[in-house]
This record gives structure tokens, C-alpha cells and sequence, in this order.
């Protein structure tokens, strides 16, 4: 099976469905700052710099609509934000321009396989949305099509990560992998197994020999307020009252999770764009006095060791929050390769 990895940002979804045994041919993003990262990563895989509406079947080397029981998938994992409750007023019209740009591409070529991943917001927009409008154009072709939401921890990856995952087969039934983790026999990873090898650092420090294990500053204030924060687990409802935000007083309950530890033997929360900044949400290290390092998020998504990021942190970190975590996408994919071969 060969893959074409669309919005493919640094390369979770390649590196997974390379590891499953599929060629990613193609790895198509409109943002440059993620070539070199990828390209140095996935050798042999091209970068294509463009955006995906003005991609057509030239630039993937491909001569018009494939033929039935073609084995090429065509991944489109568009960035999550457009659909999160955080842009409410926005989401439609984003949704239209990431999700319509795909469809028109599925549409042209006609690939065996289909797969789309995303946060579960992208199902419950209202009205007719362009999801609806895709799966509408998957029963028109004469897809089979089904969707779910995945949880990651349950298939290797340390983190709590709810994504909505659509698989299509232009020939063939569609099933969705099974859980191998969260049993009393297989418990699902924890942080403490993701990070806990990484040698200690301070805040705003690099490490000088391990790739991408950098810290990012805080403020007095805020390291004040971390130091209050109980290892393992604590939260902000152990601050003195000096050090609290405005917005908690009078005795908020509200969220917890800003600047919070993670819990050592826990999965860790979802990753976002922001997961290297204490104020963001439950991203403080399980006991050192710092946020965790940009390496430690990558093994939170499960990309490995060796894989470098390159670029301005601030870039690399919304880049490793937006992937598609690298053992879920392997996942998948052995799954994938399952369903053609059986069919």
C-alpha cells in the first residue's frame, strides 16, 4: 500500500503508517517551516509545499481517477483548531476550507482507502456541514465508510487523546483496529514511562546533548506559583492566596488544569499547540520546577527519540500538539493493510 499524507504538518500520521509497512509517498502541508523536519525524518518521502485546494493529480504524479482495487490511501489529518470548542464562531467556515479542499481530491482520484482524523467537534457542527457533505460524497462513490472516536491511550500512547477517526474503502468492508491496551493485563502507558528516562533540566534551559529537550522560561511569578503546586499530580488549589489569579478568587472552583503537574503514573492530558507553557493547561512537569521539554511532549506523542524537530520552539511545539500520534497512526495503519488483504 502506498499513502498520501495531506496537511501532513511534521509527519506523525508518516512515521506511523511507515512503521505499519506503507510507503508515504507524498507529504503535502502549506507551511514550510515543517519540510525540513519532516524531510530529515522520513527519507525518501517528498515534501510538497502547497496549499492542498491548489494541489491537483500532476503534482502527485498520478494520471487522472485510479483504478478499482487500487491499494493508495489518502490521509487527510487537517489541523484540529478549526473544530475545537475554542472557535465556535469560526468552525464552519474553517471546517469548508480544510475538509472541502480534501473531498475535491478524493473526488479526482478515486482512492482505494480513505482515512480522516480529527477531534470529535468536527462531527457535531451544526447545520449541513462539510463532514456530512463528505461522507455524503463517500455513499456517492461507492465508499464503505464508517467513523469513530479513538481514545490513543488504549493503542500505545501515553496520553488522554479523544479523536474521531473516518475510515473508507473503495472495495471492501471497513472495521476499526482493536484496543491493545487498558486491560489489567496491558494497563494503558503513563508519563512516567514516556519521560522519566530524560535527565533533569531547569526552566529555560537546553539540554546539550539530546535534540528538543528544551524547557521554556517563566516568569518569577509563575515559578512561584509552580513551586506551590504540590509533584505528582497538584493543582492550583494549593497556592496561597497571594500568588492566585484574579479570575480565582472568591473561592472558584472552575478548571484545575492550568498550571498544573502531570500525574507520573497517569496518561497524560491531551496536547495542544501550547503544551510547553504552564498557563495553558495541566503541562507542568510531575516534579521538576518547569513545563515539559519539547522532547518530553514529542514522547507524549509517542514520536521517537531519534526523530529531531527543527525550527522556532514555539513553532515545533503547536507542531507536535497538532500530529496525529505516531503509534496510533501505526496502528491504523497495520489495520489498513489488514482490511486489503482481506479483501
Amino acid at each position: 500500500m502506498k499513502a498520501y499524507d495531506f496537511f501532513c504538518g511534521v509527519g506523525g500520521l508518516t512515521r506511523g503508517l511507515h512503521d505499519a509497512g506503507i510507503e508515504v509517498v507524498a507529504g503535502i502541508d502549506l507551511d514550510e517551516r515543517c519540510r525540513l523536519t519532516y524531510e530529515r525524518n522520513n527519507p525518501g518521502t517528498r515534501f510538497i509545499h502547497k496549499d492542498v485546494g491548489d494541489i491537483d493529480l500532476d503534482d502527485l504524479n498520478l494520471n487522472g481517477p485510479l483504478p478499482e482495487g487500487n491499494d493508495i490511501l489518502f490521509a487527510g489529518c487537517a489541523p484540529c483548531q478549526p473544530f475545537s470548542h475554542h472557535r465556535k464562531s469560526s468552525g464552519n467556515r474553517l471546517e469548508a476550507t480544510l475538509l472541502g479542499k480534501f473531498d475535491r481530491l478524493v473526488r479526482m482520484a478515486l482512492p482505494g482507502y480513505v482515512l480522516v482524523e480529527n477531534v470529535p467537534g468536527i462531527a457535531k457542527i451544526q447545520g449541513f456541514s462539510t463532514f456530512l457533505r463528505f461522507r455524503k460524497m463517500l455513499n456517492e462513490l461507492g465508499y464503505h465508510h464508517d467513523c469513530r472516536v479513538l481514545d490513543a491511550k488504549y493503542y500505545g500512547v501515553p496520553q488522554n487523546r479523544r479523536r474521531l477517526v473516518l475510515l473508507a474503502a473503495r472495495n471492501g468492508r471497513i472495521s476499526f483496529p482493536k484496543k491493545n491496551f487498558g486491560t489489567r493485563s496491558r494497563p494503558v502507558k503513563t508519563v512516567r514511562q514516556a519521560i522519566a528516562h530524560y535527565p533533569e533540566i531547569a526552566a529555560g534551559e537546553r539540554h546539550p546533548e539530546i535534540p528538543n529537550h528544551i524547557s521554556a522560561n517563566i516568569t518569577e511569578l509563575n515559578m512561584r506559583r509552580l513551586r506551590a503546586t504540590p509533584t505528582n499530580g497538584g493543582d492550583r488549589r494549593s497556592w496561597p492566596k497571594d500568588i492566585r489569579l484574579s479570575c480565582h478568587n472568591g473561592d472558584h472552583a472552575g478548571h484545575t488544569d492550568v498550571y498544573g503537574r502531570m500525574f507520573w503514573d497517569r496518561p497524560a492530558p491531551a496536547l495542544t499547540g501550547r503544551c510547553i507553557s504552564i498557563s495553558n493547561g495541566r503541562y507542568g512537569h510531575p516534579e521538576q520546577d518547569r513545563a515539559i521539554s519539547l522532547r518530553e511532549a514529542a514522547a507524549l506523542q509517542t514520536f521517537p527519540d531519534r526523530y529531531e524537530f527543527f525550527g522556532h520552539a514555539t513553532n515545533i511545539s503547536r507542531q507536535i500538539g497538532n500530529a496525529v500520534p505516531v503509534r496510533l497512526a501505526e496502528k491504523i495503519g497495520k489495520h489498513l493493510l489488514y482490511l486489503s488483504e482481506v479483501d
